[in-house]
């Protein structure tokens, strides 16, 4: 317990935390799942030009990630269920065919959300996210 103390107020040390991310409502295990977590709001929800998202990518069966070692900040997490598995997110004219989600599970009308509605802060040791799959097609 004192070493632990003792590591927190050394210069530099950051305390860290770890997400947890459920996925529910999805409407088959196949395929996979394609997660992003980011801090930063130009970034979200794709994380493409953003060097310090997490991604992850595990089967769609698992219905879940844990993510450790995260500093304490506010973040947003973008999913897709990518039934076929090839790395991108299926649409019909600009309508997406395949599964997708966010955290805090904000109303979607005319593209995704804006970052903050789906902003959530890392605080305490485990935080929690539940991501309601939504499919259009």
């Amino acid at each position: 317990m004192l070493a632990a103390l003792a590591l927190a107020t050394l210069p530099g040390a950051m305390p860290t935390g770890t997400l947890d991310v459920r996925i529910a409502d999805l409407r088959s295990a196949k395929g996979v799942i394609r997660l992003c977590l980011t801090a930063d709001p130009k970034n979200f929800p794709g994380c493409t030009d953003d060097h310090n998202a997490v991604t992850r990518t595990f089967a769609a069966a698992e219905r879940g990630v844990r993510i450790a070692g995260l500093g304490r900040g506010d973040y947003a997490v973008s999913v897709i269920h990518d039934e076929n598995n090839n790395s991108k997110l299926d649409t019909f004219a600009g309508i997406p065919r395949e599964g997708f989600g966010f955290s805090r599970n904000p109303a979607i009308r005319f593209g995704p959300p804006a970052f903050s509605s789906a902003e959530f802060p890392v605080v305490g040791d485990v935080t929690m996210q539940q991501v309601r799959i939504r499919y259009l097609l």
